[in-house]
């Protein structure tokens, strides 16, 4: 008998391009009432789209339009910012 390695589920960061496990990413979740949250634990209702947590990557994503184009719609400033913003709070955590 053989014994069953678990298979790590992988996700391609939207900012830098690599594949990463999931554990490493940030989910940015895009709810059924069209608002964009950061989703931390991964479970929440919502298409997703992954990120690595660094900074860099969230700008990268922005400046390649890698949102725009995971959620197949434009994405206002505003989200951006709200993002940002999330993502600052999540680091010095």
């Amino acid at each position: 008998m053989s014994t069953m390695n678990k298979k790590i589920p992988m996700r391609l960061c939207i900012g830098c391009g690599e594949m990463k496990s999931k554990k490493e990413l940030m989910r940015i979740l895009h709810t059924p009432e069209d608002t964009f949250v950061l989703d931390v634990t991964g479970k929440k209702n919502g298409r997703g789209a992954y990120l690595c947590k660094s900074e860099e990557c969230l700008k990268r994503a922005i400046k390649s339009k890698g949102l725009e184009r995971s959620f197949k719609m434009s994405i206002p400033k505003e989200v951006y910012a709200a993002l940002e913003e999330e993502f600052i709070n999540i680091e010095a955590e």
